[in-house]
Formats: C-alpha cells, sequence, structure tokens
C-alpha cells in the first residue's frame, strides 16, 4: 500500500478542510512547499496536491505555489483541483508535475479527457471520483452529478483510463475511518486501479485497506492524520525505500514504477 500524503492549499497556505467544507479550515503553515519538504525528508515517494481555489474557480490560482513545489522536490508531484481545460492540464504537465487529477472536468466534459489522453499517457491523466452516497460531486463539491460513482468510472474507462482516486467525502477530514465499505463497492464494480482517500485515522485503516487489493486499490492519500500526527505512518513509507537516493531525472521512472 503505497502512502502519499497530501498537500491542500488554499489562499496560498497548507490547509485542511472538513468535509471539503471550506468554511472549516486549518491552516498548518503558511508556505506549502515547506510542507512538501517536510513530507520528502520522511521519505515519502509522491505527494498530492490540490489547489482549493482552483477547484472552486476553474483557475490555477495557486500554480506559482506549486510550481515552487514542483521545483524543489526531486519525486513527482500529483495536482488536482479546477483542471477543466487542455490548457490548463498542459501547463502543469509543462512544469514537471509528474501527473494530473481530473475531477469535475471528468463529469462536465468528458472529451476533455478523451483529447488528454490522445497526447498523454494514461500515467499522466487519472481521474478524481469525490463521492457521497455514490453520487460524484463536483466544482468543489457544491454540485452534483447524474450518475452513480461506479458509471463515471465505467466511463472513464472506455476512453482509456486506468485510475481513479476516489474519495469517500462523508469521511474526508473527519479522522473516524476511511470509507472502507463505499471503497470496497466502487472498487469491485470499476475494476480499475484505485487510489483510496478520505479519513485515514490509524493503521487500522491501512490494514483494512490492504484487504481490498484485490480489487485494484493499491495506494492511500493521507491528509489530517499525518498532520495531526495521529500515527506514526511516516515510519513506514521511510522503512519503503530506506535510504534511497532519487535524481530528478528518474522521477518519471520512479512515478510509473511505485505507482503505474
Amino acid at each position: 500500500m503505497l502512502i502519499i500524503p497530501a498537500i491542500d492549499i488554499k489562499d496560498g497556505k497548507c490547509v485542511r478542510l472538513t468535509r471539503g467544507e471550506f468554511d472549516k479550515e486549518k491552516i498548518y503553515l503558511d508556505n506549502p512547499c515547506d510542507m512538501a519538504v517536510i513530507w520528502r525528508k520522511q521519505n515519502a515517494k509522491i505527494i498530492h496536491v490540490v489547489d482549493l481555489d482552483a477547484a472552486r474557480t476553474g483557475r490555477p490560482v495557486n500554480f506559482e505555489k506549486i510550481r515552487e513545489i514542483v521545483g524543489t522536490l526531486d519525486i513527482p508531484i500529483q495536482v488536482g483541483g479546477g483542471l477543466r481545460t487542455f490548457e490548463a492540464v498542459a501547463g502543469y504537465l509543462d512544469i514537471g508535475v509528474g501527473r494530473v487529477v481530473i475531477g469535475s472536468a471528468a463529469v462536465t466534459n468528458p472529451e476533455l479527457v478523451e483529447e488528454l489522453l490522445k497526447t498523454y499517457s494514461a500515467s499522466q491523466i487519472v481521474i478524481g471520483i469525490d463521492a457521497e452516497n455514490g453520487i460524484p460531486k463536483i466544482k468543489g463539491w457544491t454540485e452534483s452529478s447524474s450518475m452513480q460513482d461506479y458509471e463515471l468510472a465505467l466511463e472513464m474507462k472506455k476512453l482509456g483510463v486506468k485510475r481513479v482516486i476516489y474519495t469517500d467525502i462523508s469521511c474526508d477530514g473527519m479522522m473516524q475511518g476511511i470509507g472502507y465499505e463505499s471503497i470496497r463497492r466502487f472498487a469491485s464494480k470499476a475494476g480499475m486501479k484505485v487510489t483510496a482517500s478520505g479519513g485515514v485515522a490509524g493503521s487500522d485503516d491501512l490494514k483494512k485497506l490492504e484487504t481490498l487489493e484485490k480489487y485494484g486499490v493499491d495506494s492511500v492519500i493521507i491528509g489530517k492524520a499525518l498532520y495531526e500526527t495521529n500515527f506514526p505512518c511516516q515510519k513506514l513509507w521511510y522503512n519503503y525505500e530506506k535510504g534511497m537516493n532519487i535524481d530528478r531525472e528518474f522521477s518519471s521512472a520512479l512515478l510509473k514504477k511505485c505507482y503505474p
């Protein structure tokens, strides 16, 4: 189970939200890049970065903050939040982002996903499905889709998408446990590689997720539980590749090796 630390950026700062509610934020650091450096020193292999402002506006509000992270770290950076045009995606990939996460646009503009996969590989383009009671939410979780989460995944699969990042909104930021049943249901129906997200509270959640490997769940994004030092999972990924010296030249190859 590959552990991926999350950095959410709002108003240029590193924050965490509760169930995606923008008025329930906690600021951890003024400079998100400093947080990224901390996770890298803990031997993180990939970092998941979300531009929360862009998720609401559809514009890459924190582009320069993310560029700083990419330029500072020697590991792949995965970016999501408000990526709804070809130009926005290309802009991030051009500055060295390892992969981008398409969320709302997968629902409102699936043709964009199709077009992106003609230019970029499936390892660079993944779909983010944030669901509540099985219904995908879009535009910063302010609107609902008309289809079920697994139906959206199957539509994306037809276009050539290989991986979905699945978040159970009801659990996100609550630190009361991963939405195990919703992830199991989704993964078993989607038949794709799945990165779980939302609600991880401790090592028991990781053990639970490991039982879903047969359904394609091979990685997990963790946010608040790390920031609140809820459990020492830094040690888990540190021991994963202890002492490995990663050069930026090989970051793309590393991404495909660790997170195909």
